[in-house]
């Protein structure tokens, strides 16, 4: 049964792993990369190490998104930057 789980939890960690790199959007990426640490906090917690999967969700599921998120929505995306100027010259 554990066997299963930690299959089918490997599995949906590359998925997102594969979505993570491939996704356009910076902001969609990141919570992926988010769900990544997630399942990873999962499958340490399943491999018997508490510890280590709590310090993975402290650290990699909360505080590293939300650092990132923050990260992005302070900064202009270049389409954004460049459309302004494309309507102020016109």
């Amino acid at each position: 049964m554990y066997l299963i789980l930690f299959i089918v939890l490997l599995i949906i960690m590359l998925g997102a792993a594969v979505y993570a790199v491939v996704q356009k959007d910076l902001l969609v990426a990141v919570i992926a990369t988010g769900v990544i640490s997630l399942i990873l906090a999962i499958l340490f917690y399943l491999l018997q190490a508490p510890d280590v999967a709590l310090t993975e969700a402290a650290i990699g599921v909360a505080l590293t998104t939300i650092i990132f998120v923050i990260t992005i929505r302070n900064t202009v995306r270049y389409e954004d930057e460049h459309d302004k100027n494309k309507k102020s010259n016109s």
